[in-house]
């Protein structure tokens, strides 16, 4: 059947083919599988990690059609189409693919994230994947004018202008090689991708800057600067505010409940307090922009936004405090942005900011390096990371708890490892004919109902791959004054 739909490639630039080694890639999906299954488990918020916006469920592809991924090892059919996710505190989102050989995982929690922390952040056409989800479906739901403007005589159905879309998508987000099935698609697709023109990255549903902060007792802690598209956001006090007696401030000290885009506030902390944390929560009711990527907490498919209802978003600050020594406020971040050629501090990885506003040195060790950072002084490690690769840092703090940064680093698509194949994902598994699209099941494009199996076997081939990330915790040194 495949080799029927060759014929489909024949008018096709000249686009860079994607090769895969078999024993790798069944090494690096049973290391994602193990990831998805671990991550679930351990995943917790962690103080500190820069995350902000909405938070969703992946609920499955609901709107697809055929399409056709050509590769030197042979054609592979695959599901293209719109994916459908339910954001946390009430919401829906619709998205897009932008990482086509990733494996698609049921039920995964992803985050709201800055192209900087996807593959989006090293891809010069990134801006070119957002003009192509804000001007054809859904944002674009009048078929009959979307259909004329591509030139499409047979008209679009919602499968067609899915499929069409999500292929126009993969040429720039993956560098693919890759047809749509129907003819109308097809057309769609090859429209978009013209057309398509280099757009900015679209601003976050909401932030926090920066999301730590720390100093003395008797002292405001801050400012935290709020970023949003919605009207105004609700500021909640730390959880334990009654008992702790700290307060959410303005600039003038007084209480602050909401907050507009560009609002600053204030920890508050009174003078008796003991050396300890506490949490602010900001929420708010908007719709997400258009394009924001959308990264998953386990190995799952990156994805770009198409749509979006109106959705609950949320940050969080966190601010430490203490009368002496050391007093770090620490923040972490994925980079993808960075392409690795001028050593370790330019490789893919964790960003790791600490800020320490005491009168102590603050040290602590990551993968067998110290670091030390002086009193007064704000430093942004750059940890290294594999493609793939789980981690799982945590750092002590003498003024709080542990903290501690887990993830997986997803920043290359196949497409764009040419070349690399320690970077092979599993494939997706070809698409089941006859299935309507309100029927369509994660397996179309690499989700599998069998990932715990494979993550048993990923134990043993991590312990063969030497994949396991070793994480040494620092030994605090600090002088009380």
């Amino acid at each position: 059947m495949l080799a029927s739909l060759t014929d489909l490639s024949a008018h096709r630039r000249g686009a860079a083919r994607l090769t895969a080694s078999a024993l790798v890639s069944a090494l690096t999906a049973a290391t994602a599988a193990l990831a998805g299954a671990g991550q679930a488990a351990a995943q917790e918020t962690a103080p500190g990690q820069a995350r902000g916006g909405a938070t969703a469920t992946m609920g499955g592809l609901k709107m697809y059609g055929a399409a056709v991924l050509h590769e030197e090892s042979g054609d592979q059919e695959i599901s293209a189409g719109l994916f459908e996710m339910s954001v946390e505190g009430g919401g829906m989102l619709q998205t897009y693919c932008v990482d086509l050989l990733n494996p698609t995982q049921k039920d995964a929690k992803y985050h709201e994230t800055p192209w900087s922390g996807t593959s989006l952040g090293s891809n010069k056409d990134a801006g070119r994947v957002r003009w192509i989800v804000q001007n054809s479906y859904p944002q674009v739901n009048d078929l009959a004018a979307l259909a004329k403007k591509a030139g499409v005589r047979g008209g679009l159905t919602e499968a067609d202008a899915a499929a069409g879309t999500q292929v126009a998508i993969w040429r720039y987000s993956d560098q693919a090689d890759v047809d749509a099935v129907d003819p109308e698609a097809e057309k769609l697709a090859d429209y978009l991708e013209k057309h398509a023109r280099d757009l900015a990255e679209p601003e976050a549903s909401l932030t926090v800057d920066p999301p730590a902060v720390s100093g003395r007792p008797g002292e405001r802690l801050g400012p935290v600067t709020v970023r949003t598209n919605a009207g105004s956001a609700a500021v909640a006090p730390p959880a334990d505010a009654a008992t702790s007696g700290v307060r959410i401030v303005d600039r003038k000290g007084e209480p602050v409940t909401t907050v507009a885009d560009g609002g600053q506030v204030w920890f508050d902390i009174p003078d008796d307090a003991v050396a300890g944390t506490a949490e602010l929560a900001v929420h708010a009711s908007t719709t997400v922009p258009v394009g924001r990527a959308f990264a998953a907490e386990s190995r799952s498919q990156t994805q770009v936004l198409a749509g979006s209802s109106e959705s609950t978003v949320s940050a969080t600050a966190t601010a430490t405090w203490a009368d002496g020594g050391a007093i770090p406020a620490l923040s972490a971040a994925e980079n993808c942005a960075a392409d690795g050629t001028d050593g370790a501090e330019d490789t893919p990885g964790l960003d790791i900011t600490a800020v320490n506003e005491g009168d102590g040195a603050f040290t602590f060790d990551l993968l067998d390096t110290e670091y030390t950072i002086a009193p007064g002084e704000t430093r942004t490690v750059s940890v290294p990371l594999q493609e793939d690769q789980p981690y799982d840092f945590t750092i002590s703090t003498p003024a709080g708890p542990e903290q501690r940064f887990t993830g997986v680093l997803d920043c290359r698509t196949q497409g764009s490892a040419a070349g690399d194949t320690t970077q092979t994902v599993a494939e997706p598994s070809p698409a089941t004919a006859g299935v309507t699209a309100t029927n369509a099941n994660l397996a179309d494009t690499g989700g599998s109902e069998v990932t715990p199996l494979i993550g048993g076997m990923a134990l043993a081939l991590l312990g063969v791959g030497g994949v396991t990330l070793y994480v040494l915790r620092r030994k605090t040194e600090t002088q009380r004054s």
